[in-house]
């Protein structure tokens, strides 16, 4: 495992980072700590809990009982509920306070490294909420506070300098307001953790053969002129190559891609098995076969004039 600079304090942050959700509760809690030992087994230093379930923050905090607290960074999202049946966003500073609270004593984490909102609205997040989450910072129960969406809304939060860490989704296929959003953070010293770094329309070799592709249109504009699977220039100009490559399977090449990015801090990983978590902590030791970076590029450009 790599380790990359995380916050203003020295600390390091794994490359890769350990999201836990209620599908991760499915095999019960043991499953879920045996997948958080797996992790830690494999150098992961980072976990993220996606909701302030209170279960979750259990299993999360029973698996780092024996590990020293400062050696681990622990994120908690916020906004999106607490995963519970009919619970609610929730960004009031009151409602927010009462999870970190119920989280912590439930986990006996002592601190959260980050808190992060989740897609807050234009107009979903009053100054009283910032100033309570202020009021956790200052008293080191939060440490960093983070944003997370993927919206214009998103350029705004930014902006503001009221965050520490964007959460963003990320791919090879990121369009130029999502790279320009990573700079303008990193320029501002926020901490960027990346999700989303294969998207479902890359999760087949079909699916990928599609993207960039214009459609062109037949006699009377219906259909027609699309190449076929076995024409010599079939999946020229998309991502069809992402299937193509020995040894690596295109989830681990778009994981190695978003990692190639030195603004990257951590990308967000949700494996769901011990087996697939195994597969993809692997990927930050290896470098990218030649040429890939070339033609990941040259399938971005083919996509921009496309479009």
């Amino acid at each position: 495992m790599r380790y990359r600079p995380f916050g203003s304090g020295g600390q390091a942050v794994s490359a890769l980072t350990l999201s836990l959700s209620q599908r991760d509760m499915a095999r019960g809690p043991e499953a879920a700590c045996e997948l958080v030992y797996s992790a830690l087994e494999a150098g992961i230093n980072s976990y993220r809990l996606e909701t302030a379930d209170p279960v979750l923050a259990e299993v999360l905090g029973e698996a780092l009982r024996h590990v020293d607290r400062k050696l681990v960074q622990v994120s908690l999202t916020l906004g999106a509920g607490d995963g519970r049946r009919g619970s609610q966003r929730d960004f009031s500073g009151e409602g927010m306070t009462e999870a970190i609270d119920r989280a912590l004593r439930i986990s006996g984490l002592a601190w959260f490294d980050v808190v992060i909102l989740d897609e807050p609205g234009e107009h979903e997040l009053p100054q009283t909420a910032l100033n309570a989450l202020k009021a956790l910072r200052a008293n080191r129960r939060v440490r960093l506070l983070g944003v997370s969406g993927d919206g214009e809304v998103m350029d705004a939060y930014v902006s503001t300098g009221a965050f520490d860490v964007l959460s963003t989704p990320y791919h090879v296929n990121s369009e130029w307001r999502v790279r320009n959003r990573i700079r303008t953070a990193r320029e501002q010293d926020m901490s960027i953790f990346v999700h989303g770094w294969f998207p479902e329309e890359f999760s087949s070799a079909r699916k990928a053969a599609q993207v960039n592709l214009p459609k062109k249109k037949g006699l009377f504009g219906f259909g027609g002129g699309r190449k076929t699977a076995d024409h010599p220039l079939a999946g020229a100009g998309t991502f069809a190559f992402l299937h193509r490559t020995s040894g690596w399977p295109a989830e681990t090449i778009c994981l190695a891609y978003v990692l190639t990015d030195p603004g990257v801090s951590s990308a967000v990983i949700s494996p769901g098995s011990a087996e697939r978590l195994a597969v993809v902590a692997e990927v930050p030791d290896r470098d990218m076969p030649p040429g890939l970076s070339a033609q990941i590029e040259m399938a971005r450009v083919a996509g921009a004039k496309a479009a």
